[in-house]
């Protein structure tokens, strides 16, 4: 196929993909969405395949696919107008507060694809404000589980439905207001996919995504063989000893994963379905071979997973599993990454700071006296890479989304951030270091909230790589009259009136053994003769 046109056309379904994205971003009603960005959008063929996606979570985007999947499973019957709703972990889900809407494009009355969207809701039921309890066992203490259902028939909102939806959630205003917004974001695809279609031909459109498949598989066949042939074998731990283990075998052009050896499933709610497992395996696959690799189903033909039913990394019912989708899974791509260490040395990052800090709090608003659910994620440090520092404080792996602006926080919810800063003394040592951890007060203001945390690498830091050191574990306090107790990483507690709570992210792991540092020269600014120049603002001096 001429490649100008399958670059354009290629181009053009990501841009799709992307204004989704914006048009849910920009007419949402929680902060988690508007301010955080904790959604994603892609595009499928007829057939379900994954054809291309915005650049927005990676632990939405891999499982996305699963709940397409699922929703061609649940109906044949697709028409115009059409928009399936689901959340079921255990079918195609990942966890119950990411809700996916899935809707079928035409053109001319030819079914031409279609369009998905994925947001974390902020509450969808359950034991604690949030749906995020840190003490569920089972999932049914987690909140609202919606199968594959038509919330829209024809165009026509099924009222009955909304109404049983809303019914099970804290802050119904606001999550109908999420949810017509992913509505938006779905005509949005709709309409852009319909024009493309006219622009491309409808044949022609179907035939470059092929191609666009074809090329993405030889691409990855490509980077696999850059592989050295062989069995890699890796395993980690969350901090209650639950293990994730990992035999990686390179054959050839293609890739098995084996995750056989990894714990049962069990009462913690920290178990993954296969989706999530198949997500994390995704990025950390395409993060270490190829980052340029388009990211759509061509890619993961050339892999495959083991994942033994009823494992930490392939749940069945009844498992509770809020966590594996945010937890679980950055142990999960930490694991991948260590295997490939082991076949890739000085390619891969020592390891970062493997959680993602999540963060519910709710109760009764004391200004509005309706309830209120608060989520977001808090970033930590990255791993330090084989030839320069890991970055801090940011948001690493299977999460993509911002901070909450302290600005929007306090507008929105009757709290108020304390400190918010860089965590020093959190970095792994090495020639190069791991990235700063962030530490996060925020005061309960007026009232009394509950507040869950799903959290981890709190006993054990992230590890380094190449002789580099752990980057330090998180610490979890509530304050109280000026008093500080540490509380687990994964709890439910009651926090009352000026109460705060502190969270302080793990650092990254260093790369390397620390070189010591030479003695100042006492005729020169030069510490370090292995630079040839010093860049202080716009000056560049130049060693002697």
């Amino acid at each position: 196929m001429d490649p100008i046109t399958l670059a354009v056309v290629g181009n053009a379904l990501s841009g799709i993909a992307e204004e989704m994205s914006a048009a849910l971003i920009r007419t949402a009603y929680s902060p988690n969405i508007k301010e955080r960005r904790d959604c994603s959008s892609a595009v499928f063929t007829p057939g379900g395949d994954l054809v291309a996606q915005a650049e927005n979570i990676p632990v939405h985007l891999g499982a996305m696919p699963f709940s397409v999947r699922a929703a061609l499973e649940a109906f044949s019957d697709w028409e115009p107008g059409d928009v399936a709703i689901l959340n079921d972990p255990f079918r195609g889900g990942a966890h119950l507060p990411d809700i996916t809407f899935v809707a079928p494009a035409f053109h001319g009355g030819e079914l031409i694809g279609f369009v998905a969207v994925r947001a974390h809701h902020a509450d969808v039921g359950g034991m604690t404000p949030g749906s995020l309890p840190a003490t569920a066992s089972e999932i049914y203490q987690e909140g609202l589980r919606i199968p594959p259902v038509k919330l829209w028939k024809n165009g026509e909102l099924d009222r009955d439905l909304l109404a049983l939806i809303l019914a099970n959630v804290r802050t119904p205003w606001e999550r109908e207001g999420d949810l017509r917004a992913q509505r938006a974001a779905i005509e949005t695809g709709i309409r852009r996919l319909s024009e493309l279609a006219e622009k491309v031909g409808v044949k022609e459109l179907s035939a470059t995504e092929q191609e666009l498949l074809a090329h993405a598989e030889r691409r990855m066949r490509a980077a696999i063989r850059a592989v050295p042939v062989g069995t890699y074998g890796f395993e980690d731990y969350l901090d209650e000893g639950i293990a994730v283990c990992l035999k990686l075998d390179v054959r050839g052009d293609g890739i098995v994963l084996d995750f056989s050896g990894s714990s049962l499933q069990g009462e913690l709610p920290v178990n993954a379905p296969f989706a999530v497992t198949a997500s994390a395996v995704f990025f950390a696959l395409k993060a270490a071979l190829d980052p340029e690799l388009p990211p759509n189903a061509g890619t993961w033909r050339p892999i495959r997973i083991v994942a033994p039913e009823g494992t930490v990394v392939n749940a069945v019912p009844p498992a509770a599993v809020g966590g594996g989708n945010l937890e679980l899974s950055q142990r999960i791509v930490d694991v991948v990454l260590g295997a490939l260490a082991r076949a890739l040395p000085g390619r891969i990052p020592a390891a970062s700071q493997g959680t993602m800090n999540n963060l519910t709090i709710g109760g009764i608003n004391p200004e509005t006296g309706e309830p209120y659910t608060f989520y977001e994620t808090i970033g930590g440090g990255m791993g330090a890479r084989p030839d320069r520092d890991g970055l801090d404080g940011v948001h690493i792996h299977m999460t993509n989304t911002l901070n909450t602006p302290v600005e929007a926080l306090e507008l929105a919810y009757p709290l108020r951030v304390e400190r918010y800063e860089l965590r020093d003394g959190s970095r792994g040592k090495g020639k190069y270091r791991g990235g700063m951890g962030i530490r996060r007060d925020i005061r309960v203001l007026g009232h009394r909230a509950v507040v869950s945390l799903l959290a981890d690498r709190r006993t054990r830091g992230p590890w380094g790589l190449e002789g580099g050191g752990p980057g330090a574990p998180g610490e979890d306090y509530l304050i109280m009259d000026g008093e500080e107790r540490r509380i687990p990483a994964k709890v439910t507690v009651e926090v009352p009136p000026d109460g705060i709570v502190s969270i302080r992210t793990p650092g990254g792991g260093g790369y390397g053994t620390q070189k010591p540092t030479p003695p100042m020269d006492p005729k020169s600014n030069i510490t370090n003769p292995e630079f040839n120049t010093l860049r202080r603002g716009s000056f560049i001096l130049e060693a002697p």
